[in-house]
Parts: structure tokens; C-alpha cells; sequence
């Protein structure tokens, strides 16, 4: 069977092709075609589809790919399941899932990076996959460092690690998206557009957005972005309602001043007129 999926793969497009042939399909073909093809070509290859939006083998809730098809095939291998949260966590950046996470994505983002043909880099994530999976099976019990010394550091930083777990840092991608956002707020970019523009998977950018974001969904929060720089060009310009409009992101002045009343409650014009009183009655 031929199995089809998005160009450059890094986690969940190596981790799934490995459990595709080692445990569903071990003679499968798997291709990696650019995204916006996909679909078209396994309808003409009449191929299956996995790990893109709008298809079955795909991202469900706080689910990657690779857990959709432990269920879906019924994979009970004790092994497989200690894999998949160490996939996930490395696949959605959130690797407080399993501590090998980071390490899962420190080696298969340097391996994208010095290759470039999908097909060879396949062929080398397989080996990290059955090693990986090796470990799950026969040595997870085994430690590197055996002194007893050794051990009882081991156990102090094992404490403090599990004390601190709720202190983590904040990605390193929130604080570039913010940076995008704020550069791009009088466009129409998507959520999903900008996650993937940051190579960080846009089902759990959308998941988590509220916890770095004010507690705001992302429409709330441009919306804020918008009131705020307009609010701002209000103050301090002379520009006409639908320049102001048009500078921060809304459709039109209409859009605008519906917006900008509903938040503060005034409509634009007559905020600029009170700003106005204010200045005149300072001067008094």
C-alpha cells in the first residue's frame, strides 16, 4: 500500500512511516510530496494520507498522528505506548510529556537538517526508531550510571526536577510569534499560517494560545492588538477613521468603529473628541 504525507519530515512523519512498516504494513511505500498536493496525488495513486489536517490519519485534540494509529490498528505493545507520549511531547514541543522528548528532537531536527532527500532521511530515522523502540522494550529499567554515589544524585536531581516541572520556561516560539503578530497585525495571517511558519504544529499552537496569550483565543487577542495600536493613532495623529482602519486590520471604517465601540464602549470619533476635551481642559 502506498502511504502519503507532507515533504521534510522531522517526528511524527518518521515516527508513523517506522510503526507503519514495522507493525501494519511491512511492505509499504511511503511518499513525501509537498503539502498542497498531497490529497490530489493520493486520490491518483489511490494512496492513504496521513499526518495533514482534513484526512483520517491525523492530529486529534492534544493527539498526535502516531497516537491515532496505536487506536486505530489496536496496537497493545507495552513498548509502543511508552513511544508515543516521547513522539508526542517532541511532535507538539511540550516535553515535559516524557523527558526523551527533547532529546527525540534534538536528534531528528540535526538529522532534517544535514539531509535533504526525504527518502534517505526515512531510512536513518528507522534506525533511531528501532533503537528507540529496542529501549522501550528490553532496557528501560537500565541505567548508564550504576554507583551508588551516582544513583543518589541521580535521585536528588530526579526531586527537584519533579518540584519545578510546574516553572517551566516559556517556548521559544511564543516569543517569536508574538514578534510576527505585532509586525503583521494590519493582515489577515491565520493562527495556522503563522505556526507553520514557525515549523510548530498548529493544533497545539492553537491548544496552548490562551496560556501564553493573556488568556485570550487568538481572534481576542489581535482584536486587542488592533483597538490598542488604533487607540494609539487616535491619540496621536490626525489620520481619518478608515486610514486608521485600514493601518490596523479591519475590513473597513464600518468594521472599525462596530469593533471599537462593542471593547470601549464609545465609538472612534467621539473618543477622539473627549481626548481633545481632555487636552483643553489640562490647558485651563
Amino acid at each position: 500500500m502506498i502511504w502519503i504525507t507532507r515533504e521534510r519530515p522531522k517526528i511524527d512523519r518518521i515516527a508513523c512511516p517506522w510503526l507503519i512498516r514495522r507493525f501494519i504494513d511491512r511492505d509499504a511505500d511511503i511518499m513525501f510530496v509537498p503539502a498542497e498536493v498531497v490529497i490530489q496525488t493520493a486520490e491518483r495513486l489511490n494512496a492513504i494520507p496521513f499526518d495533514i489536517p482534513g484526512v483520517e490519519y491525523t492530529h486529534y485534540e492534544d493527539q498526535c498522528t502516531f497516537d491515532y494509529f496505536l487506536k486505530k490498528h489496536r496496537l497493545d505493545d507495552e513498548a509502543l505506548h511508552v513511544l508515543a507520549p516521547i513522539v508526542r511531547g517532541a511532535d507538539t514541543d511540550d516535553h515535559s510529556l516524557a523527558r526523551e522528548s527533547a532529546g527525540l528532537w534534538a536528534v531528528s531536527a540535526g538529522l532534517a537538517f544535514n539531509m535533504q532527500d526525504d527518502k534517505e532521511l526515512l531510512d536513518y530515522g528507522m534506525l533511531i526508531y528501532d533503537a528507540l523502540y529496542s529501549w522501550a522494550k528490553h532496557l528501560r529499567e537500565t541505567r548508564h550510571t550504576q554507583s551508588p554515589v551516582e544513583k543518589i544524585l541521580l535521585e536528588v536531581l530526579h526531586t527537584y526536577q519533579k518540584e519545578t516541572a510546574s516553572a517551566r520556561k516559556i517556548p521559544e516560539w511564543v516569543e517569536e510569534l508574538k514578534n510576527r503578530i505585532q509586525d503583521q497585525i494590519d493582515t489577515n495571517l491565520t493562527l495556522t499560517e503563522l505556526s507553520r511558519s514557525l515549523d510548530v504544529n498548529p493544533a497545539y499552537v492553537s491548544r496552548v494560545f490562551g496560556r501564553y496569550f493573556d488568556n485570550l483565543s487568538y481572534g481576542e487577542y489581535i482584536r486587542k492588538l488592533r483597538i490598542e495600536r488604533a487607540i494609539e493613532l487616535l491619540t496621536t495623529t490626525r489620520y481619518s477613521l478608515s486610514e486608521i482602519a485600514y493601518l490596523t486590520g479591519f475590513s473597513d471604517q464600518s468594521h472599525f468603529t462596530r469593533i471599537f465601540k462593542m471593547v470601549m464602549q464609545v465609538n472612534p470619533s467621539e473618543y477622539r473628541k473627549n481626548i481633545g476635551k481632555g487636552k483643553t481642559d489640562t490647558k485651563r
